[in-house]
């Protein structure tokens, strides 16, 4: 393999001259490594796309956006927040599914200093109700379905100015979208600091409460060009190495991303949409996702790029329809959110004539991606997540933060400029998670002779549910609220789609009985759907140590032998 054409590929990208040329800075307290050449703040991302104005940007069914379209757009939602006293620094919520307005309010948010809260669309009134506590928006904008969740919440429409998107049968006060565009003007001018909020994405909490991670101007960006150099750096090794060089960048198709996963999560926000935007191509967006109507949008949209959990790569190749369709365009196709599983790679690989596989391995913590591989290093290491990124330092630490030497196993802990600034209103969450610049990632890898990083084990008690991190002490802290629960371990289910799925066991308090869909009816009026349990063990005892301690590991490894003891949603 082109390992050291790869090495020497980054080297000269990263190196006094190159096109991300990295050197270190002094960035809140902490000496970083950070992109000389990085635009100061994501407005001026945003402004740059001003170049293409007759390119088609976001699709959604049969709508469609210019970035002249969208560029009117956000100025107005700008204009009009300016107009309502929301100023650089402030809150604005966004609560909605995928549809075009969420990203005209990111940018619209972005590019003038204003942060944006995402909201997960799953959420129920209860977790709205604490993000926006948490958060203190001055504005709140929903779609019809989180808007009426929204409503059910005390108060919120004294707290806040509630906006509703796609949302015409709204009551007063809240305000319709369509007022807000009527509203029109230029986008306001600021000065961004580079090291200020851009947004707080929720992550869930290890004590049942979700945490904001703050993720800066500067982390934003440098997520953005590390995927760019990602892709440089890769494309640069292979040409070098087999002699074939890629097409000019003129020449080169105009990029189109299928966005398949959430915008309120890094991977799609950060990730996907930053990449496409920042190069004046094509959002496509799906009401939810479907493998035949992703396959349909391939063809007509000529997709280029689609990444998602990887289950919906394996769903796409999958498919019935998967044989007649023009998938030609397609460039790359892979995920994130969770591994990869090695047979996957090698069948995207074989599947789809003209597209690479792809992954990369991140967090909201990260503002995006930590690693990243594609094309014949992916086929080489399938069970790798790649290299760190430039603008990261990598290394593996045992129980005492002390650095490992390379190839062995501990917990892998980074720094640079793209992690976060910490967790609003939570300094000991912030502290306990980074450590002189140095966020514990809590998963146990391995770093090999070539850089590249492996994932072995998780070292927080969490599920991984189709790309969704669901805590187990979240879940359990919601069990425990059902009266008639004495004790209960939550854990995961190796599932074949979703990766994992979230499994109880539960004691009963003497004299009760209640059963699992009861259980998870419970669940369901305190969280998102996604972390009900799908599978529910009702025991006499929970098997514990000499000190006391529950021994979740026996007990899972004990259960997930035999799943028809459970009781299956």
């Amino acid at each position: 393999m082109h390992y050291t054409e790869l090495l020497k590929a980054r080297e000269e990208l990263t190196g006094p001259g190159g096109e991300f040329e990295i050197v270190e800075a002094e960035v809140l307290g902490n000496r970083l490594r950070v992109y000389k050449n990085a635009p100061p703040s994501v407005r001026e991302v945003w402004l740059s796309t001003l170049q293409f104005p007759e390119r088609d940007y976001l699709v959604y069914q049969d709508e469609r956006w210019t970035y002249a379209d969208a560029h009117r757009d956000v100025a107005s939602a700008a204009a009009w927040m300016a107009e309502q006293g929301v100023k650089p620094g402030d809150r604005v919520a966004i609560a909605m599914r995928n549809y075009p307005e969420w990203m005209l309010l990111y940018w619209a948010c972005v590019a003038t200093g204003v942060v944006v809260v995402g909201m997960n669309a799953w959420w129920t009134p209860e977790e709205m109700d604490y993000a926006l506590k948490d958060s203190e928006p001055k504005v709140l904008f929903a779609d019809s379905e989180r808007l009426e969740r929204a409503l059910s919440i005390d108060g919120v429409t004294d707290r806040m100015k509630v906006v509703g998107v796609r949302a015409p049968d709204a009551p007063a006060p809240v305000i319709q979208w369509s007022d807000v565009l009527a509203h029109g003007g230029d986008l306001p001018q600021v000065t961004v600091d580079p090291d200020s909020d851009a947004c707080i994405f929720y992550t869930s909490g290890t004590t049942g409460f979700p945490k904001g991670a703050q993720l800066t101007h500067r982390g934003c960006v440098s997520n953005l060009l590390n995927m760019a150099f990602s892709a440089a750096s890769t494309m640069l090794a292979t040409a070098r190495a087999t002699g074939e060089m890629p097409p000019p960048p003129e020449e080169a198709p105009v990029p189109v991303g299928l966005i398949t996963t959430p915008l309120f999560h890094v991977t799609a926000n950060n990730c996907a949409a930053y990449l496409i935007t920042a190069a004046g191509g094509k959002i496509v967006l799906m009401y939810r996702w479907d493998a035949g109507e992703a396959l349909k949008l391939v063809e007509t949209e000529k997709v280029t790029a689609m990444s998602g959990v990887p289950i919906m790569a394996r769903e796409l190749i999958n498919h019935p329809d998967f044989a007649t369709t023009d998938t030609s365009s397609l460039q790359t196709l892979g995920g994130g959110g969770a591994q990869l599983p090695p047979d996957l790679v090698h069948k995207i690989d074989s599947s789809v004539e003209t597209a690479r596989p792809n992954t990369g391995y991140g967090m909201t913590e990260t503002c995006g991606i930590i690693t990243s591989v594609s094309a014949d290093f992916f086929i080489d290491k399938p069970d790798s997540a790649g290299p760190a990124m430039p603008n990261f330092e990598a290394k593996c630490v045992n129980e005492l933060g002390e650095t490992l030497p390379q190839g062995e196993v501990g917990e892998l802990w980074v720094k640079g400029s793209s992690v976060i600034k910490g967790y609003i209103n939570r300094p000991e969450a912030t502290a306990e998670s980074i450590t002189d610049g140095w966020l514990h990632t809590g998963d146990i890898a391995r770093i090999d002779e070539d850089g590249f990083i492996f994932i072995v084990d998780r070292k927080k008690d969490m599920v991984l549910r189709g790309g969704e991190n669901v805590y187990c002490a979240e879940v359990e802290a919601a069990v425990y609220r059902h009266p008639s629960v004495a004790e209960c371990s939550v854990f995961g289910v190796p599932d074949d789609r979703l990766g994992e799925e979230v499994g109880v066991a539960i004691v009963l308090k003497p004299g009760e009985d209640v059963s699992a869909d009861a259980l998870r009816e419970h669940c369901a009026g305190i969280m998102a759907k996604h972390k009900v349990p799908r599978y529910v063990w009702f025991l006499t005892a929970l098997p514990r140590n000499a000190s006391g301690k529950f021994v979740k590991r026996d007990l899972k490894e004990q259960l997930t032998k035999d799943l028809d003891s459970a009781q299956v949603s």
